[in-house]
C-alpha cells in the first residue's frame, strides 16, 4: 500500500479563500456539471456504480446502487436529502470539507439532482455549527448566481432549487429516518422500515439520503472517470477517503488518502504519537460506536472488509487515538453517557439498556460494583445488539465489549483498588506538565 496522500477534496484547503467559487472554479470546479448536463441521467448513475464509491457517512453502501432504487418516475416530484449532521464524538470530516471547500458538496449535488431526477434537493445540517451553517448559505448564494443552480441551468432546461436546513442538534438525525422526519418538521425519531426512503421518504415521496464526502466525491469521479477512482483503494473498497486523526498523536487533522492504508501509515504521516514514551493503547477505526482496536490492529488495511474481518467497523475513519495514560474505562464510560443522552427514548431496548450501562460503568469507573457487573454489562449489551430500533443502540454497546474483551484486567483493576488506577490530568492533552517550549 502506498503511504501518499490524495488530495483531491483537500487540494485547495490551505487557500486563502478556499471556499469560495471564484477558488472552486480555478480548481475544475464546475466542469463535472457541465459534463453531467450533456449526458444521460442514466449513465451517470451507471458511472457511480461502475466507480465503486461506496457511502462515507458509515455503512459503506454502494452509491451508484442506492441511486438505482428509484422507482420509475410518475409525474411526481423525488427529492436528494444530503445527511450533514456529523454529530458521534471522534467524527470530524464533513464540517470541515464544508467549511473549506462547499462548493464540492454544491456541485456533487447538482449533478447527483439531475441524475436520479430531482429538482430540489435539501442538506440538512446539525444546527449548532452555526458557521459552517452561514458559510454553506453564501456557497449556494453564489452556485445561484453564478447559473449553477436555479432555472434552467446553463440552458439545459434541469431546474433545481437547494434548500439548507439547520437541525436543532440531536444525534439521532444521523439516522436517516430520524432526519426526514426532522426534516418534515416533526421530532427526530427512526422511521419503521419498510417502506425505504427509495420509496416512500421526505414527504412520503422517492428520496435518496447520502452522507456529504459521498456528494463531494460525484464531481471528481465524474471528471476523471470512474476508473480513475477504482484505481485508488482496493478491490472491494475503491478510493480515496478522508480520514480524522485525533487525540494523542502529534499532528491531528483531516489525511486524505486511498482506502486500505493504515494507521501505522497514517500515524507516521502525522509525526507519531504525541510522546514517543507512551505506547499507543487503543483506538477506534470508525468513531466511538465501532469496537475498538488495540496496538496489534495497526497494521489492518482500513478497507470495509479488513475492518469487519477484524472485529470492527470502518464507520466514518474517525480515528481517536488514546495511549497509555488513558483508562479505557473511563473513556467508555464519557461514550456511553453520550449515547444514553442521545437516544431518542424510541424502543426499549436502547432507552433502559443505554441508561443501565451507564449506571454500571459509572460504579465501575470509582471502583465500586463487583465484577459479576462485567458480565452484567455484556448481558445488558447482547440484549440490546440487533434488537434497538436504529443502529444508535448497537453502537452503544460496541465500545463496551470490545474494551472488556482487550482490557478485562482493566476493569478488574478498579475494582480491586477501589478507585480508578490513572491520574485523569495525564491523559489530558494540555495537562500542565505536558505544556513544552
Amino acid at each position: 500500500m502506498s503511504t501518499t496522500l490524495t488530495p483531491i477534496l483537500t487540494k485547495f484547503w490551505d487557500d486563502p479563500q478556499s471556499w469560495t467559487l471564484e477558488t472552486y472554479e480555478k480548481n475544475e470546479g464546475y466542469q463535472a456539471l457541465k459534463k453531467a448536463l450533456g449526458m444521460a441521467p442514466a449513465d451517470l448513475v451507471q458511472l457511480t456504480k461502475d466507480s465503486g464509491l461506496r457511502g462515507r457517512g458509515g455503512a459503506g453502501f454502494p452509491t451508484g446502487m442506492k441511486w438505482g432504487f428509484l422507482p420509475p418516475p410518475d409525474g411526481g416530484p423525488r427529492y436528494l436529502v444530503v445527511n450533514a449532521d456529523e454529530s458521534e464524538p471522534g467524527t470530524c470530516k464533513d464540517i470541515p470539507l464544508m467549511m473549506a471547500a462547499p462548493q464540492f458538496l454544491i456541485e456533487g449535488v447538482a449533478i447527483t439532482s439531475f441524475a436520479i431526477g430531482c429538482n430540489h434537493a435539501f442538506i440538512y445540517l446539525r444546527g449548532e455549527v452555526v458557521h459552517v451553517y452561514r458559510r454553506l448559505l453564501r456557497a449556494v448564494e453564489e452556485a445561484y448566481a453564478a447559473g449553477h443552480l436555479g432555472k434552467n441551468i446553463h440552458g439545459s432546461g434541469f431546474d433545481l432549487d437547494v434548500t439548507v436546513h439547520a437541525g436543532a442538534g440531536a444525534y439521532i438525525c444521523g439516522e436517516e429516518t430520524a432526519l426526514l422526519d426532522s426534516l418534515e418538521g416533526r421530532r427526530g425519531q427512526p422511521r419503521l422500515k419498510p417502506p425505504f426512503p427509495a420509496v416512500a421518504g421526505l414527504y412520503a415521496r422517492p428520496t435518496v439520503v447520502n452522507n456529504v464526502e459521498s456528494i463531494a466525491s460525484i464531481p471528481p469521479i465524474l471528471l476523471h472517470g470512474s476508473e480513475w477512482f477504482g484505481d485508488m483503494g482496493t478491490e472491494k473498497s475503491q478510493g480515496f477517503g478522508i480520514f480524522s486523526l485525533s487525540g494523542h498523536v502529534k499532528n491531528p487533522g483531516q489525511y486524505e488518502a486511498p482506502l486500505g492504508i493504515t494507521l501505522r501509515e497514517l500515524l507516521d504521516m502525522a509525526g507519531g504519537m504525541r510522546d514517543p514514551d507512551k505506547a499507543l493503547k487503543f483506538w477506534t477505526p470508525g468513531g466511538s460506536s465501532t469496537p475498538l482496536f488495540t496496538a496489534e490492529h495497526l497494521d489492518i488495511p482500513l478497507d470495509f472488509e479488513s475492518v469487519a474481518a477484524a472485529g470492527s467497523m470502518l464507520g466514518t475513519r474517525a480515528l481517536q487515538i488514546f495511549d497509555e495514560t488513558t483508562c479505557v474505562v473511563r473513556a467508555v464510560d464519557r461514550w456511553t453517557e453520550f449515547y444514553k443522552h442521545e437516544s431518542c427514548g424510541k424502543c426499549t431496548p436502547c432507552r433502559e439498556g443505554t441508561w443501565w450501562l451507564k449506571q454500571i460503568l459509572g460504579r465501575l469507573e470509582h471502583g465500586q460494583g463487583s465484577e459479576e457487573d462485567l458480565d452484567k454489562l455484556l448481558d445488558i449489551c447482547d440484549n440490546i445488539l440487533g434488537r434497538a430500533f436504529c443502529a444508535l443502540g448497537d453502537g452503544a454497546t460496541s465500545p463496551i465489549t470490545s474494551s472488556i474483551q482487550y482490557f478485562r484486567d482493566e476493569y478488574r483493576a478498579h475494582l480491586t483498588e477501589g478507585r480508578c488506577p490513572f491520574d485523569s490530568r495525564e491523559s489530558t492533552l494540555f495537562h500542565k506538565d505536558r505544556v513544552t517550549a
